[in-house]
Order: structure tokens, then sequence, then C-alpha cells
């Protein structure tokens, strides 16, 4: 395996900038991993998801039939940290680390995936099974990318997704709603408070139910692998200046929901608060609502796969193999591999290079030698995942 080379495929892909803000979004990250497949015999297609923003399909066939496993990765980032004077974009290595955006989150797995394949290859290639790399769009906002892999009828035995677990194997995540609760008040002057309906107080009233009676009840319930649900209060926005009423309030939330929980619980949870809220205040009217933003079509619902799968065994086995820790963990975040092994039935892990703290900040950058060490360890758990059937 030629580490240099790795590097710098990880550089033009840092290079080559896939935030919103950049016309034809992912394409020039997606070219720059197809230049480096196909300089090594590897053909890989792309598919147009939505205009100029294709995903990245490339698949190494064995001798003899096997298991199928996806290796999959998000082409998109997201934009530089406003005010930051880093240079994102200039993929340097300082130290033994590479900085940039997308680095951790998540070209460097991308890197180290097409990686594997060429190691693979150029190494006598699969005796049996199948190796397929997947790099697909828009992660970071509706995962248009995944919903195409996914109805384009696409199946494997089983995924790998290269979010930044520090190489270590996580065996699962909590799904993800982000909701806009809405107040409707009524408006007077601030001196007769006592004849309008105040919608700010009533969202001040509904984060304190949030803090004193949704989360203890998550903690009363965890789910055996995830642990408890959990929520962020993320904005609010409401009234008009300080001598007026606020006859209108908005407060947003990130709900992560486990696997005993379904996503009717979570909108009636929520519901709940909002009865009472509208209880103490006469007149006033309330809103849910999914943030239409936060997905295209499919449920982004909890992950998590068996311990003892295959999948899971082979890549435990890999880590053993490096002399590396290889007790599972879970992934803080939501991935595309909720609506893999949701909505394709896929089973899926989520194992790759970088700290997920890094990732989105200024001072996004992982070690290369962790890259390094991501791709020979897919390469393994590929050869042990796909042995004849």
């Amino acid at each position: 395996m030629d580490d240099r080379e790795t590097l710098e495929l990880l550089q033009d892909m840092v290079r080559a900038q896939s935030h919103p803000a950049v016309p034809r979004q992912e394409e020039g990250t997606a070219l720059a991993l197809q230049a480096y497949l196909r300089r090594h015999g590897i053909p890989g297609e792309l598919i147009e998801v939505r205009e100029g923003r294709p995903n990245l399909i490339a698949t190494l066939e064995g001798k003899k039939p096997g298991r199928h496993l996806l290796l999959c990765g998000h082409t998109d980032t997201v934009p530089p940290n406003a005010g930051s004077a880093a240079d994102f974009f200039s993929a340097a290595v300082e130290n033994g680390r590479i900085f940039g955006r997308g680095t951790v989150d998540m070209k460097g797995a991308l890197a180290a995936m097409a990686a594997a394949l060429v190691d693979i290859l150029e190494s006598g290639g699969l005796d049996s099974g199948l190796v397929t790399l997947a790099a697909v769009i828009d992660e970071e906002l509706e995962s248009f990318g995944a919903e195409a892999l996914i109805t384009s009828g696409f199946k494997s035995d089983g995924a790998i997704i290269g979010e930044p677990t520090g190489n270590r194997v996580a065996i699962g995540h909590k799904g993800l709603e982000w909701l806009e609760a809405r107040f409707f008040g009524k408006a007077v002057h601030g001196s007769v408070r006592e004849e309008g309906v105040d919608a700010i107080g009533a969202a001040a009233h509904f984060i304190s139910l949030i803090e004193h009676e949704l989360i203890p009840g998550f903690e009363r319930r965890p789910d055996p692998v995830l642990g408890p649900s959990a929520i962020n209060i993320g904005t609010i926005h409401g009234g008009q200046q300080p001598s007026f009423v606020a006859d209108e309030c908005r407060v947003q939330v990130d709900r992560r929901w486990v696997t005993n929980e379904t996503v009717e619980q979570v909108f009636d949870g929520l519901e709940e608060l909002l009865t009472k809220v509208r209880a103490a205040r006469p007149g006033l009217r309330t809103e849910l609502a999914r943030m239409p933003e936060g997905m295209a079509m499919m449920l982004h619902g909890p992950l998590v796969i068996d311990p003892g799968h295959p999948l899971v065994l082979a890549a435990r086995g890999a880590l053993a193999d490096a002399g590396l820790d290889s007790v599972p963990t879970v992934f803080p975040a939501w991935t595309d591999g909720a609506l893999i092994s949701r909505e394709a039935g896929i089973p899926t892990l989520i194992w790759g290079p970088g700290e997920i703290k890094l990732a989105h900040s200024a001072e996004e950058s992982v070690p290369v030698e962790d890259i390094f060490l991501a791709a020979r360890l897919y390469a393994a758990a590929a050869r042990r995942f796909t042995p004849p059937f």
C-alpha cells in the first residue's frame, strides 16, 4: 500500500471544496476519487443525483461467490467556520497531522476506503465476494446521496460507514429529528402585559418542562446499547422589541431517539408538554412540526447492529490482528448508516479515522498515520468478511 499516494488523494479531495456554497458541490471531490481509482485499474462510475452532484460507485469482484461488503462515505462537508483565520483547504501536513475541512468528516475515511480497494486489487484481488465503494453526496443536510443509492435497489451483506470513531468499531447510534415548536400568542403593549398572551413566556415554560419532565424520563428508559434518548434546544426566536408582548416564538430542538421508542412517541412526548403550556395560557396556540431541512424522504431513525454479526466480527478481528482495542463502542452522532440499515436492510456499522470532536471545527485535522491504519483495517476486514458461502 502506497501511503504517500493515499495522502496525496486526501489532499486532492480536501482542496476540492464541497460545502453548500460551492457550485456543483461534490463533483470535484468525486472526480479526484475517480481519477485515483482509474489510475489503479478500478473503474468508478459517476451517477448524478442532483445536477453536478454525483455519487461515485466502484466495485471489486472476487473470483468466486461470497459476501458483498459496502464501504460508504460522504463527499460533502460543512462550510468553513465563520470568523476563523484558518486555511481550510490547504490540506497542509504539520507535525504528522493533515489539516483542513473534511479531513475528519469524512474525506479521510474515503481516501482510506479507496486505498483499501487498491490494496486488495494489487495484492491479488478478492478470492471471493465483492467490495463496493460508494461515495455519496449531501449527508450533512438531507442525505440525497444515500437515498439515491438505496432507491437504486443496491444490496449488500454488510456496510461500513467511515465516520470518525478513532478507528474503533461502533455498533450503533441514535436516531435524529429536527423539530420546531411554534407558539402563537397575542401582542399588546408591554405596560399592560396581562392583556396579552406572551409567546416567549410560553416557550420558556415549554423549555422548563423539557428540562424537568422530559429529560428525567429519558434517564429512566435507556436503550440497552445506545443509552438514554437526548434532546438539545438549539435555537429560540421571538418578539419584536422590548415594549411588545411577543405574539410569536419558535423553538427548534434536536431530538435523538433510540430503538425502544417510535418516532410517533417522539412527537407525542413533546405534544404532551405543549398541552400543559396551552392549559396554563388561555388563548395560546401551538404547533409542532418537523423541520424540512432535516431530511429528504426517509426517516432518520436509530441504528444498531448485532454484536455477533459476521461484519462486526470481521472488523474486530482486523483490529485484534493489528494489536488494537476491538471492544465495540457507539457513535454519538447520526449517519447515513441508519438509512442503509433501516431502509435497505443492510447490517451496518460505523468505523473510521479521526475524532468526532474535531469535525466541523476550525481545528479539523487527523493524524496521517490514522488514515493509513484505517486503509489497512478496511482491507483486512473486507478479506475476512468475503469468504465463499
